[in-house]
C-alpha cells in the first residue's frame, strides 16, 4: 500500500519500508485522516519540514529536514523527541508542551541551540515554529514544525560587524582619512567626520548627506577645475579616479590630499553610486617638497667645489655626478651612469680599476684608487678616486659617495723627483710652485671637509650678524653726511648686531668649554626664586610657570651669570616646544652620584645639587635625543634658532664639573636636569646690588694706564675711560709700558691685554707689580687658554673683562676692580 502515493521522496520511501505495525504510529491503514493529510502537507513541500506525533511526540520529517538531524538520520526517524533531541531537550520541551497544553503557535528567531555534532556539543543558532495539529474534537494530536538554521548567516554577520568596526577603529585612529559615498542621482554625499573635517562641511550635515557642490567649496581655486573633469571623466567611463589635489582650511592653510573612488554605473551607464576614501597627504607633500630642497642645496653644494663627486647605489651603480665630472670630460650627461664611467678609464687601468673597485664593494673597505681618465680634451690625466661608504643603523651600506681629484700636476711632479739629480735641477723650480699649489689644493679640501659643518654654522649666523651691523652703519654714514641726527635706531641696530656676534662667541668657547668662568658662592634656591619673574615674563602668557624648591638645599660654587643664562635657555626652549602654551617647572633638589653612575658619565662620584627644567611640550623622539648636544643642530625654523643652546648649557655645565642629563618623550614634554657639585665651604654668597641706570664714573685723579696692542681697541678703550671721566695713559706694548712705569708713572689701575706680541699681559702685571708693589689689574681679552685661567677658572684674586665689551660693561668692572 502506498502512504503518499503522488510523493516520490529517500523520506517517503524510507516510510513505507518501515513496519509500522509494530510501533506506536500502528499501521498505516489505521493512520488517521490528520495524519496522513499533515503528513502530505510535509513531504511534499521543499522547505525542511517535521511533525511531532503523538503524546512522546514521534518524528517524521522530509528529504529537507533530514539534514537538521544531522548524524542521528536517519536513526531518529518514528523516535520520540526527547530521544532524538536528548542534547536540546531541556530548550525545545518546554515551547513543544506550550503548544500541546495551549493549542497556540510558537515561532523563534535565532535561537541558541547547543547541539551534539562531531562528537562535542556545538553552539548552533535557528529559526523554527511549532504550529498545532487539531484533530476533529479539537484536541492537539501533534505539531507541524518548520525551520532553517541561521548559525552561517549569524556568524558571517558578526564577522562583517567585526571587519566593520576594525576598519572604523583603524580610520579613526586617525584624522588623515576620510570616506565618502556620493548618491549621484540625487546629488546626496554622506561622509564620515574626518572626511567631513578636512572639506569643513560640518559632521552632522555630512552624516545625513550634503550636495557634492558644499565639499567642492573646500577645493583650491586653481585645482577645481581639473578635479571635475577627472570626476566627469571618471563617471563617464567607470574606471578608477585617483587625484591630488589640495583644500583650503578654515584659517587659510592649505592641506594636500589624495582622494580615490571608483563609481557604480547602471547597465544602460547612467552612474548611481561614487564610494572612495580621501587621505591627508600634506606631511607627504611637505617631505617632497623638503626632499627637493636638500637635494637643490646638495647640487648647489657639490657644484661648488673643485672636485669631482659621484654616488653609486650599493651594488656599485652610478647613478649621480655633478657639473664638475661633467666639465672635466665633457661627456654629455647621464651618458656615463651605470658602467658606461668605466669607458673613461686609460685602457692599461681599466683592470685594476674595476678589481679595486669590485674588492670594495664586496668587503666595504674605503675605495682610493690613482688612474687615468680621459679628460674633454682628448688627453688622459691622472685623477685620485675615493669613496666611502654610507651605513645604516645596522650596518648595511646605502650608498656609495666618492670624488675625483685631478692630480696630474703631482704625478708630474713625481716624474721630476724620479729622473736623474742633473734633470732634477733644471726642472725643480719651475715645478716646485706647482707641486705646492697642488698638495695646498689636497690639504685644503681635505680640511674644508673635516670643519665644513662648524664652519658653516658659524659663517651663517656671523654673516647675518655683520649684515645687521655693516648695513646700520651704512645708513648712519649716509644720514649723518644729510645731516640727519634721528640716527639712534641705527646705532641701536649696530649694537645690537655686536651683542648677537659676542654672544655667537662665548656660545662656542662654552660649546669648547674655553670660556673663563667666575665662580661664586651661589645659593640655587634664591638664584630660581628671583628668577622666576623675569622667566614668567620672557616665556610669556601661554606658560605657567612653577618652581618646586627643595628645603635645605646645599650651596654651589659656580659663576652665577652663566647659570643663570642656562636655566633661561633650557627655559626658552621649553616654551618653544609648547606653541599651544602649557606649565614649565624649575625644580630644585639635593642629589647622591653613585660611583658606578659617575664612571660611566665620567664625573666625580659624591653630592650634587640638581636643578631640573621640565615643560610639558611635544617632546624629543629617540634621534632628535641623541644629537641634542650636537653644535648647531636644531629642531627649530630657519631663524629661529643657533642650535648653540643645548651645547653650550653643556660646555658650561661639563666645565663647572657637573653633568647634564636630558629625559623625554614624544608627546609627554621633557626634563632636562643639571647636576652640579656641592660646595663645603663656608664663604658667604655675594649679594647683588641693584645696578645704576648711569655707567659708574670716576675722577681725574684716578689715571688709569691702558696696554693694547691693536690701536683700534686702545683708542677705544681710552676714549671710553675719559668719557667715564678718569685720566689715562696708554701703551702699545709691555715695554712701553715698564717705560711709562720708569718714567714714574703711578697709575691707579692697569687695564692691559693678555695676549700681546713678546710679552703677555700676566707677564706685564708681573713686573709692574714689582716696580709699584701693590698695583690693581684688570685684565681683557678675546680668548685666553691658560694665562690667567687654569682649568676654565679664573686665578685667585684676578679680574677679567671679556672682549668685545660696551661702555657699560667697562664702567661697571673697572670701578669694581678700583673700589675693590
Amino acid at each position: 500500500m502506498t502512504l503518499i502515493p503522488n510523493t516520490r521522496s529517500e523520506m517517503n520511501q524510507r516510510i513505507q519500508e518501515i513496519d509500522w505495525k509494530k510501533t506506536p504510529f500502528g499501521a498505516e491503514t489505521d493512520w488517521p485522516q490528520e495524519l496522513r493529510m499533515v503528513l502530505s502537507l510535509c513531504l511534499n513541500t521543499a522547505l525542511p519540514t517535521a511533525l511531532y506525533w503523538g503524546d512522546d511526540l514521534r518524528l517524521l520529517y522530509n528529504d529537507a529536514w533530514a539534514p537538521i538531524a544531522g548524524e542521528k538520520h536517519p536513526w531518529a526517524l518514528g523516535r520520540p523527541a526527547r530521544e532524538v533531541w536528548a542534547d536540546i531537550w531541556h530548550v525545545i520541551e518546554p515551547q513543544l508542551l506550550a503548544v500541546l497544553q495551549t493549542g497556540t503557535g510558537f515561532s523563534v528567531a535565532d535561537q541558541m541551540l547547543p547541539m551534539q555534532r562531531g562528537g562535542r556539543i556545538q553552539q548552533t543558532h535557528w529559526d523554527y515554529s511549532f504550529a498545532p495539529i487539531f484533530g476533529q474534537n479539537g484536541k492537539v494530536l501533534g505539531i507541524f514544525n518548520q525551520g532553517n538554521e541561521t548559525t552561517a548567516r549569524l556568524s558571517a554577520e558578526r564577522a562583517l560587524r567585526a571587519s566593520e568596526e576594525r576598519l572604523e577603529y583603524a580610520l579613526g585612529a586617525s584624522d588623515t582619512v576620510g570616506t565618502w559615498d556620493w548618491d549621484i542621482p540625487n546629488d546626496r554625499v554622506i561622509a564620515d567626520a574626518r572626511f567631513a573635517k578636512l572639506y569643513g562641511v560640518p559632521r552632522e550635515k555630512a552624516g545625513v548627506g550634503a550636495p557634492i557642490a558644499d565639499f567642492f567649496n573646500a577645493i583650491h581655486p586653481d585645482d577645481l577645475p581639473h578635479v571635475e573633469k577627472a570626476i566627469a571623466a571618471t563617471l563617464k567611463g567607470g574606471g578608477v579616479f585617483s587625484q591630488e589635489y589640495r583644500l583650503v582650511q578654515a584659517d587659510g592653510a592649505h592641506k594636500w590630499v589624495i582622494a580615490e573612488g571608483r563609481p557604480t554605473l547602471a547597465p544602460d551607464g547612467t552612474p548611481l553610486r561614487f564610494p572612495g576614501i580621501s587621505f591627508d597627504i600634506t606631511d607627504r607633500k611637505n617631505a617632497e617638497a623638503a626632499l627637493r630642497d636638500s637635494e637643490e642645496r646638495f647640487r648647489a653644494i657639490t657644484n661648488s667645489i673643485d672636485q669631482m663627486i659621484w654616488s653609486t647605489t650599493p651594488d656599485g651603480y652610478h647613478d649621480y655626478y655633478n657639473q664638475r665630472w661633467y666639465d672635466f670630460t665633457g661627456v654629455p650627461s647621464g651618458s656615463t651612469d651605470g658602467e658606461g664611467w668605466a669607458g673613461m678609464f686609460h685602457p692599461e687601468d681599466q683592470d685594476r680599476a674595476w678589481s679595486v673597485w669590485r674588492h670594495c664593494l664586496q668587503t666595504g673597505e674605503p675605495y682610493h684608487i690613482e688612474y687615468r681618465l680621459r679628460h674633454r680634451s682628448g688627453k688622459y690625466r691622472w685623477v685620485l678616486g675615493r669613496a666611502q661608504p654610507v651605513r645604516s643603523e645596522d650596518g648595511a651600506i646605502t650608498r656609495w659617495f666618492g670624488t675625483c681629484t685631478d692630480i696630474q700636476d703631482i704625478i708630474d711632479a713625481r716624474e721630476v723627483l724620479a729622473r736623474s739629480r742633473e734633470e732634477l735641477e733644471k726642472e725643480v723650480q719651475e715645478r716646485t710652485v706647482k707641486l705646492l699649489e697642488a698638495e695646498a689644493q689636497l690639504r685644503q679640501a681635505q680640511k674644508m671637509e673635516a670643519v665644513g659643518q662648524l664652519t658653516g654654522g658659524v659663517a651663517h649666523d656671523f654673516n647675518n650678524m655683520l649684515a645687521v651691523i655693516l648695513g646700520a652703519m651704512n645708513l648712519l654714514e649716509r644720514r649723518l653726511a644729510r645731516g640727519e641726527t634721528d640716527l639712534a635706531r641705527y646705532i641701536d641696530a649696530a649694537k645690537d648686531g655686536a651683542n648677537r656676534a659676542a654672544a655667537l662667541t662665548q656660545r662656542l668657547l662654552a660649546f669648547s668649554r674655553r670660556q673663563p668662568l667666575q665662580p661664586e658662592i651661589i645659593e640655587p634656591n634664591r638664584m630660581v626664586a628671583d628668577m622666576r619673574e623675569l622667566l614668567t615674563r620672557a616665556l610669556g602668557e601661554q606658560v605657567q610657570v612653577e618652581t618646586v624648591l627643595a628645603a635645605g638645599l646645599w650651596r654651589i660654587n659656580a659663576d652665577v651669570s652663566q647659570l643663570e643664562n642656562a636655566v633661561l635657555n633650557l627655559a626658552v626652549n621649553g616654551r618653544d616646544a609648547m606653541p599651544n602654551g602649557g606649565r614649565l617647572t624649575v625644580e630644585t633638589a639635593n642629589t647622591f652620584v653613585s660611583e658606578d653612575y659617575a664612571q660611566e658619565h665620567t664625573i666625580s662620584p659624591g653630592q650634587y645639587v640638581m636643578i631640573a627644567v621640565t615643560d610639558t611640550g611635544t617632546g624629543m623622539s629617540g634621534d632628535t635625543l641623541a644629537k641634542a648636544f650636537d653644535p648647531f643642530f636644531t629642531t627649530k625654523e630657519v631663524g629661529k634658532g643657533s642650535g648653540l643652546g643645548l651645547s653650550q648649557v653643556f660646555g658650561f655645565v661639563r666645565q663647572s664639573g657637573g653633568h647634564v642629563k636630558i629625559y623625554s618623550e614624544p608627546g609627554h614634554g621633557t626634563t632636562v636636569k643639571l647636576y652640579l657639585p656641592r660646595h663645603y665651604g663656608e664663604t658667604e654668597t655675594r649679594e647683588i646690588s641693584p645696578q645704576n641706570a648711569d655707567p659708574a664714573r670716576g675722577v681725574r685723579s684716578e689715571l688709569i694706564l691702558v696696554v693694547e696692542d691693536d690701536e683700534r681697541v686702545r683708542n677705544f678703550s681710552v676714549e671710553a675711560l675719559r668719557e667715564l671721566g678718569y685720566s689715562v695713559a696708554e701703551a702699545a706694548s709691555g715695554a712701553a709700558a715698564l717705560a711709562l712705569l720708569g718714567e714714574g708713572l703711578k697709575p691707579a689701575l692697569l687695564f692691559t691685554d693678555i695676549v700681546m706680541p713678546e710679552m703677555t699681559g700676566r707677564e706685564l702685571a708681573t713686573l709692574a707689580s714689582e716696580k709699584l708693589g701693590e698695583l690693581k689689574v684688570l685684565y681683557t681679552t678675546g680668548y685666553t687658554r691658560n694665562a690667567v685661567v687654569h682649568n676654565g677658572i679664573l686665578n685667585a684674586g684676578t679680574h677679567l673683562l671679556q672682549k668685545p665689551f660696551s661702555l657699560e660693561q667697562l664702567a661697571e668692572k673697572v670701578r669694581r676692580v678700583i673700589d675693590g
